[in-house]
């Protein structure tokens, strides 16, 4: 069976040892009040009502699916009941906007809460993650009437967000869209008509209300995503009262039948002259889209971190109590018919491997949320510019490589089950189903790596890569401490290796542009390993200075952390030797046959 305890003590340290969470917050005004007792209940609390409410779902929600009748859609036995549950705890407003309800939490505290829902219960955490980034577009982009209506009963979980974007005709490629909207005889409304497929939340009974985010077109929008707009188009109409009143023109045409992630409701959904509201400016939509898709973009790598985490829980259970062979040198324990599997070098390779996943991608979540924390709160408007410089680079490496390793975390976790691991009642291969979806949607992961190459590298002449570079070398230059000297060398050789590989790839893609998505995947992958090595490097100072002061965790955490952090640098992280010679290759090998070469297998 599936087991699962929230990770507090190593969110613990990421928050307090490795980046100072408590000094950071002080230091900000609109963070001053977090308290480290504040943050440290709000851990506590998440860790009780996702363990108590969402994770007893998982796997009968798995099992039941939603339901789809008339286009109505019912969401599976208990999820009603825990969305209500967590709504009145008020978690669907954690890191919003105080001004309307919201509790204003910074992104280094919330990021902990989403692994923690997605760990024990992915299809249902899809449900406020949606909701999060709606609101968050909204506070952006609304109109202040809008956003007093809407912003608290969304952060109150009375109402729930969506994103309409994808058609059944396009995908990535947004300016092909054919939904349009049309402006309404009362100057204030627009008639939206069109289809939207694939979205999440689209249609369900956890709430009487959801607030569509649609893209469409006016009717003189200029071609492609320049002439997208965005709109507001509730389910039901919103009365002068602030109240929802009748049905809007809005018709779920079905559910998608999908390989996971069965207990979120996939929709088909139809815009039949349905009532919306103009948010932003006219053919902008896709400007102010981009903030609720790059807040879920972090969201969905944290849904491969939190189900990496629960596999690894879960077989590691399933390790210490199944007994296979002998240890290689004799028996670990002689008074059992055979020893238990984790004494074996390969099972212990792969719980090394998925555990330093975990942890390291844990520590990239929160760096990333470091840095949306300072793009909004910080008062220095030179830390504000550097943050944002970060934020732009390591967002698709987020989304991209947080849900490439989650899902490799579920595979390896699932083979260390073996025969066993295949089978449902163990609960391994739900994760791989749910983790698989992380690494399509919300653009597909080598999009990602497209606009890392594309508009974060090229476009900027790699300025971005240059401010990473900067921070990594400015530790490199204060780390004083011997014990950790490993993880130091191992760290300057990485960073000299992208700042060589940046260089090269800019200086070939000049006028070959197929020199950029040649290599982009590879990129992204060479960025993340270097990315984890500083931030192991960064946790195996916080545990040797724990070891040194008999810090709170104790000395098997940090004796622990300090192993897990080596298997990552002496087994794992030469992998980009071979990401640099890949990178080195080029076009020319993927360019090579004519298209109508594929089409032969004879």
């Amino acid at each position: 069976m599936a087991s699962y305890q929230a990770p507090l003590r190593d969110m613990r340290f990421v928050l307090n040892d490795v980046f100072r969470a408590g000094e950071e917050w002080v230091a900000m005004p609109g963070t001053a009040e977090v308290t480290p007792d504040l943050a440290d209940a709000i851990l506590e609390e998440g860790a009780r009502v996702t363990w108590a409410e969402l994770f007893p779902l998982n796997q009968s929600g798995d099992a039941e699916g939603c339901h789809f009748d008339a286009g109505r859609v019912t969401t599976p036995k208990g999820f009603k009941e825990a969305q209500r549950t967590l709504a009145e705890g008020g978690w669907f407003g954690l890191g919003g906007n105080p001004e309307y309800g919201g509790q204003g939490m910074p992104k280094l505290l919330t990021v902990a809460f989403e692994e923690m829902l997605y760990a024990t219960n992915t299809s249902f955490a899809l449900y406020p993650a949606l909701n999060t980034g709606a609101a968050l577009l909204l506070d952006h982009h609304a109109t202040d009437a809008i956003k007093r209506t809407y912003l608290p009963r969304m952060y109150a979980g009375e109402w729930l967000g969506s994103m309409c974007l994808t058609e059944p005709h396009c995908g990535t490629d947004l300016g092909l869209i054919k939904t349009r909207a049309v402006p309404n005889v009362d100057g204030d409304t627009y008639a939206i008509t069109g289809s939207k497929i694939w979205i999440t939340g689209g249609e369900h009974d956890m709430v009487d209300n959801i607030v569509h985010l649609v893209l469409a077109k006016l009717p003189d929008a200029p071609e492609g995503t320049r002439g997208i707009s965005l709109f507001l188009v509730p389910k039901r109409k919103v009365g002068a009262d602030g109240e929802a009143g009748e049905p809007n023109s809005v018709v779920c045409g079905g559910l998608e039948h999908k390989m996971g992630i069965k207990g979120s409701a996939t929709c088909v959904m139809h815009f039949e002259a349905a009532e919306g509201m103009l948010i932003g400016e006219p053919h902008q939509g896709l400007a102010a889209m981009f903030t609720m898709m790059n807040y879920e973009r972090l969201s969905i790598g944290i849904q491969g971190l939190g189900l990496g985490e629960v596999a690894y829980q879960s077989a590691m259970d399933f390790a210490r109590e199944r007994l296979q062979s002998r240890a290689p040198n004799g028996p670990a324990a002689p008074d059992r018919p055979a020893d238990p599997i984790l004494v074996h070098p390969d099972v212990r390779r792969m719980a090394l491997n998925v555990r330093a996943w975990n942890e390291g991608g844990r520590a990239f979540a929160a760096f990333v949320a470091q840095q949306l924390d300072r793009v909004k709160f910080h008062p220095e408007e030179g830390v504000r510019d550097e943050a944002q410089a970060l934020v732009a680079l390591l967002t698709p490496v987020a989304k991209a490589f947080l849900t490439d390793r989650g899902f490799d975390a579920t595979v390896e976790a699932q083979q260390v089950y073996g025969g066993n691991g295949y089978c449902v009642e163990w609960g391994a291969e739900q994760y791989v189903r749910d983790a698989r979806i992380a690494m399509i949607y919300e653009g597909t992961n080598g999009i990602q790596a497209m606009d890392l190459v594309g508009r974060k590298l090229f476009r900027n002449r790699g300025a971005y890569v240059t401010c990473l570079l900067a921070l990594i070398r400015g530790d490199l230059e204060t780390l004083d401490k011997q014990e950790v000297s490993d993880f130091k060398q191992a760290v300057q050789q990485e960073a000299e290796r992208l700042g060589r590989v940046t260089d090269e790839l800019l200086e070939r893609a000049d006028g070959r542009p197929e020199e950029l998505g040649a290599a982009a995947v590879d990129y992204l992958n060479l960025t993340g390993h270097v990315v984890y090595a500083w931030l192991w490097l960064k946790m195996a100072i916080a545990a040797q200075a724990g070891l040194d002061g008999q810090g709170t965790a104790g000395e098997r955490f940090y004796r622990s952390k300090l192993a897990v952090g080596r298997h990552f640098i002496n087994r794992m992280l030469p992998r980009t030797e071979a990401l640099e010679r890949q990178i080195r290759a080029g076009a020319k090998p993927l360019m090579t046959m004519d298209d109508e070469d594929f089409m032969f297998t004879g």
